[in-house]
């Protein structure tokens, strides 16, 4: 069988680089083309400092004639919302799997990318987070909360880099509608200012300083204990692993259908 042939967008970058990397080190996959806005026109390998590759960093302008090109399987996308609400459609016309680990995109963006999935019968895997324990601790949260149901107050609480540009992160968004459909669909409230009695409202909370790469504490409060998950990274190589597991996996994939990190894991 041959290789995945994978393109990566936004590849300059901390995550692009980072997912490279593990590309060019795993077996059944290999890069096919790289897309930034920046470094256009210099080898990939180079600019990340991982060494000449003979691939040249491309214009996301050109990205549907350079997958077409490189005969690409699967793009990869961690970028912003803005960028991936034009590339993933721009993907999909050209015929090209996704991969979209990208926060923040809203719901009418969300829908034209899910409408550009099923009219050009690609298949896709879009997952605010592609951390495997991650993805075990979404699994408890839902199981905890059909244990707990209402005797217990929900809090969420969610810490990021100076740098991160969307709040709440996409992975507390994804906790807390977890949690609303596992108790019968909660509110959600967003910080608390002022007099703000408590209701029966999940509370989503974001702290954002220093490098933090990301931690996710949710906590189950009764009138006399308290239960907490918690989740932190370390290191942003857990979500890279995990995106590049997926780029795997979709190609074999029912076309025309959006998958997420959960089906990847077979959850």
């Amino acid at each position: 069988m041959s290789d995945v042939r994978a393109a990566v967008i936004g590849a300059c970058g901390r995550m692009g680089t980072l997912i490279i990397q593990r590309i060019m080190a795993t077996e059944g996959i290999t890069l096919s083309a790289a897309f930034d806005v920046a470094f256009i026109g210099q080898d990939i390998g180079e600019v990340t400092r991982l060494g000449k590759m003979d691939i040249l960093v491309s214009d996301s302008k050109d990205l549907e004639t350079v997958l077409n090109e490189t005969k690409t399987d699967v793009v990869i996308d961690f970028t912003i919302a803005a960028a991936t609400a034009v590339n993933a459609p721009a993907a999909a016309a050209a015929g090209v799997n996704l991969i979209i680990g990208t926060t923040g995109i809203g719901p009418e963006q969300r829908a034209a990318i899910d409408e550009a999935i099923v009219k050009n019968n690609i298949a896709a895997v879009i997952s605010t987070n592609y951390s495997i324990g991650v993805n075990v601790f979404f699994k408890l949260l839902e199981e905890a909360a059909q244990y707990l149901r209402d005797d217990y107050d929900i809090e969420i609480i969610e810490a990021h880099h100076n740098q991160k540009k969307d709040a709440p992160s996409g992975t507390a968004m994804t906790a807390a509608e977890i949690l609303s459909e596992a108790l019968g669909g909660k509110d959600l409230v967003f910080g608390r200012e002022g007099i703000c009695p408590r209701g029966k409202e999940i509370g989503v909370h974001a702290v954002r300083g220093g490098d933090i790469i990301g931690d996710h504490n949710v906590m189950f409060i009764g009138n006399s204990e308290r239960i907490e998950l918690r989740h932190q990274a370390h290191t942003r190589e857990i979500f890279v692993g995990g995106a590049v597991l997926a780029a795997k996996w979709v190609n074999a994939q029912e076309k025309g259908k959006v998958y997420n990190m959960a089906d990847v894991l077979n959850f």
